[in-house]
Formats: structure tokens, sequence, C-alpha cells
């Protein structure tokens, strides 16, 4: 009797002491895991590094570190307002806002933690007043209630970039000059990597060879009562008309980087096979969903979040209005990809494709033609 006794004391004794530690595990992991609604920031950037980010035409990016270099810093950066006439497609033009003069604006590339710098200028020569509200900042409207500036002036802020990911940004002056901004072509997109980069679906860190911004753009354009396009000698008869031509909710046109064929033929995409390739996509205004033919995404964060875990071998991926999302992709034959929304009539009726040509040597494991085209036996 005593010896069981005995045995049942020592088995009490253990479980007593497993069951507290784990307890102690529980509490002690629940007081270190800070969820994302308890963060706290300290300092306004005045006290950090500054570095010139030198932008470039989407869909190429600025030069950039995959992961952080240095610590924290200032990225400074500067986007001038161009309102000018641009050609969407054959017969087609409009009096696009534009920063920087594309469409859509360049890519900003910054690291959680650093801040981003603003300067928009607004030259005398423009007519509208503009701003800019960065889905990626916080407070203040994105920085559109302290960003706007009327023709003949500047403004430089600055905010912090808390949250890892690709985030729109877009022109938001007020009412219904909003919507006729953004289907101008005044929006764009930044990305804020983790400061130690991107990690796949194991939690493995993963890098890229190219990385390429590609933002599908609806226009709507004014037609006249034969339907054809109307031809504004100014801005401000343009906004007259795009301001009833938008509450169609109609696209005219629907395209890749601001124009039909702005990624095609000569303007393609490239790569090689064996490298891994960062897509970047957006749409400020309408929900898309992109495909690459031939293709999938070996890596997909819905929103273009990256600190959540990446999807895998998606083979479409979905971009709601006013998001971006971002797809790794490492391309295993050579050849021709189209780059496309598949709602196929936006893709083939409107113009919502690109292509990327691949170079390197076909791997006849993943394809093999059996026997070529010939008569019916």
């Amino acid at each position: 009797m005593k010896n069981v006794l005995k045995t049942v004391n020592k088995e009490i004794t253990y479980f007593f002491i497993i069951g507290s530690v784990l307890f102690l595990s529980a509490c002690k992991t629940n007081s270190s895991s800070n969820s994302v609604l308890d963060k706290t920031y300290e300092g306004n950037g005045d006290d950090l590094p500054k570095v010139t980010q030198v932008m470039v035409p989407p869909p190429m990016l600025p030069k950039f570190d995959q992961v952080e270099n240095g610590g924290p810093k200032v990225i400074l950066v500067t986007f001038t307002v161009e309102e000018k006439k641009i050609e969407v497609a054959p017969n087609d033009s409009i009096w696009a806002f534009t920063y920087n003069g594309t469409v859509p604006g360049p890519m900003i590339v910054a690291h959680q933690g650093d801040f981003v710098e603003l300067t928009l200028k607004n030259p005398a020569t423009n007519t509208q007043m503009h701003n800019i509200d960065f889905h990626a900042a916080t407070g203040a409207m994105g920085g559109g209630d302290v960003s706007l500036v009327n023709p003949g002036q500047e403004v430089t802020f600055r905010f912090r970039c808390t949250r890892a990911g690709v985030f729109v940004y877009h022109c938001a002056p007020g009412g219904l000059m909003v919507p006729i901004h953004v289907t101008a072509g005044m929006n764009g997109a930044i990305m804020v990597l983790p400061k130690d980069g991107l990690k796949d679906e194991n939690g493995n860190p993963v890098t890229f060879d190219r990385a390429y911004y590609i933002a599908q753009q609806d226009f709507y354009f004014p037609k006249d009562k034969d339907g054809k396009t109307e031809n504004f000698a100014t801005v401000q008869q343009s906004i007259q008309a795009l301001g009833e031509s938008i509450k169609t909710l109609k696209p005219t046109n629907i395209v890749f980087n601001g124009k039909q064929g702005a990624l095609l033929g000569p303007n393609a995409l490239k790569a090689k096979v064996g490298e891994k390739v960062l897509f970047i996509t957006s749409d400020a205004n309408n929900d898309t969903r992109m495909h690459l033919i031939g293709g999938h995404a070996d890596l997909y964060w819905p929103g273009g979040k990256f600190s959540n875990k990446p999807f895998t071998d998606f083979e479409t991926w979905e971009v709601p209005g006013g998001s971006a999302a971002a797809v790794l992709y490492r391309f295993r034959e050579p050849g021709t990809y189209a780059l496309l929304d598949h709602n196929l009539i936006e893709a083939f009726a409107y113009g919502a494709v690109a292509q990327v040509k691949v170079e390197g040597k076909w791997d006849s494991s993943l394809m093999k033609v059996v026997r070529k085209q010939s008569p019916l036996q």
C-alpha cells in the first residue's frame, strides 16, 4: 500500500511540475507577444540619416537593398505633378494627371521602420490643386490633408513606414475630384520591405533577381453622340466631361501601365530561366485578378502584406480596388508568357495584358511535345 501511495504521489508531483511549467510558459508567451494593435513608436525621424531615392518610370523599380542595410533612415523622394495629354490607345487621348509624368506614378521602396519624406511640387503651369494619399501612412488622410498644393506651390511631409507590404498611393483632393484624378492616372504604389527581407512559406529568407511593377488602369473617355472619343483643348473641359463619364461605371479603356500595349512586344518584361521575379500589381480603383499564363504564383502575399505567411501555387491572384499584391515566381521554361487580367474581356478586348519574354533552355521534364501537329489519322 505504501508503494502504491508513493507511486501515486510521484505521478501527482510529476504532473504538477509539468503543468506549472506549461502554465508559466504560456504566461511568458502571452506577455512577450505583442499584438499589432499594441505597437508604439518613438522619434519623428529628425535624427536619422537621409538618403535620396532616385525615381524611375514603371515597370522598373529604383535601386534598393532587399535586406535593410545600416538601420532605419529617412528616404527623400520628390514628385512633380504633370498635367499632360497622353495617348492611351490609337485615337484615344486624355488629359492625364501624373506624378513625375507616368501612369502609374513611380514605385517607392523602403524598409519597415524607415521614414519617407516626400516633396510634392505643383508647377505654376498646371491648372488643378493636387495632393497625395499614401495607404502606407498613418494619420491626416494618409498625408492627403497636409499635402494639398495649388499650382505654383510645393510641400514636404514625412511619414513612418510602420507596416511591411505593398501599398497604393493616389491623389485625393476631395469630393468628385478624387475619382476624376485617380482615373486620370494619378496613382502608384510604395513597397515597404521587412527589415530582414522576404520569407518563403517555411519562414526561410528568399530573394529575387528582378522586380517589376504593373498597375491596371481604368479610363472613362467622354464620347460624342457618334461614340467617338472627345478631344478637349483644355484640362478644365476634360474634367467637366469626366465628371459625367465616370458615373457610368463603364470603363472605355482598361490597360496596364497607362497605355494599350505598354508592356507588349519590344516593351515586354524580361527574365531568364532560373530567375526569381517579383511581380507587384496594383489597381487604385477597380478589382482585378492577375494570371500568368504558363506559370504560377510560387509565393503570393494577398494585399501585398509581407508580415503574413505567403500562399503557394496560386494560378490567379486577386487585387481588390485600392490595393496591391505581390507574387514571386521562378521561371522554369523559356518562351513568351502572358501576364493578364483573367477577366479575359478586359484583357483581350480592352488591353489589360503584358508579356514576359524568358530566355533559357527548355526542360522536357516539365513539358514535352510527343507528336507535332499532323493530319488526322
